[in-house]
């Protein structure tokens, strides 16, 4: 399966409320959290820094991706599993390659890794815990990513793609996402230097997000804010 193109407009996301309309601000975590029909394993929110930890929701992972190491990695499969024989569930990405994270987050920053092993075709970010499973995080209003695509980055907001010059072949790579400042930025995980952050006009809960066209990669969570990072 290719990665999907950014020609022409963005579409079939639902229909979001506006912040301060269905969001209300819960306790820091909240197991068997319900959002919106989802059920998520854990809920990250009102302390001003909290560490997500965060497995890969297998609900969620299309059939060409399969889960490994306790659900931290996820490795693409050129055939993949055949469709009817992956677990029918409406969370499940249909047409794209996606897997997203089980915990939501609502509030404060957070900071998370990602090795990338053989791999030259990927994203990383977030999305609402409801983005539409018909399409692909980055091509819609629902979704903030950074894509890598041979030896190329770009972020992408709502099918926006801006390219990202300076940022050359990962190996690890992390992200900060600070929720109430609205931005998600990408960061050099061995020198904690800012690569680009963007904005993001978030209105609910999200969740970490993932898209892979080749090899692996492996996330790593419950990690510290980096307090020293430099850039932009």
């Amino acid at each position: 399966m290719a990665a999907p193109s950014l020609a022409g407009p963005p579409g079939g996301w639902s229909e979001r409320a506006p912040r301060d309309r269905g969001f209300k601000m819960a306790a820091p975590i909240l197991r068997g959290l319900v959002w919106r029909g989802r059920a998520l394993r854990g809920w990250v929110g009102s302390a001003p820094q909290r560490d997500i930890t965060f497995k890969l929701d297998e609900r969620t992972a299309h059939s060409t991706l399969d889960l490994f190491k306790q659900d931290t990695g996820v490795v693409y499969r050129v055939l993949g599993i055949d469709p009817t024989k992956v677990p029918r569930n409406p969370e499940r990405f249909r047409d794209w390659a996606v897997v997203l994270g089980d915990t939501a987050v609502g509030a404060g920053r957070h900071y998370w890794e990602v090795t990338v092993k053989r791999s030259q075709q990927f994203r990383l970010g977030v999305a609402d815990v409801d983005v539409s499973r018909d399409g692909c995080i980055g091509t819609d209003e629902q979704s903030w990513v950074f894509a890598f695509n041979q030896r190329h980055w770009q972020a992408l907001v709502g099918g926006e793609a801006t390219p990202l010059p300076s940022v050359g072949q990962p190996e690890r790579v992390g992200l900060l996402l600070d929720y109430d400042a609205g931005c998600l930025s990408l960061v050099d995980a061995g020198w904690h230097r800012r690569l680009h952050t963007l904005s993001a006009d978030f209105r609910g809960p999200v969740v970490p997000a993932f898209a892979l066209w080749d090899g692996e990669l492996l996330t790593h969570s419950g990690l510290d804010v980096p307090e020293d990072l430099t850039g932009n």
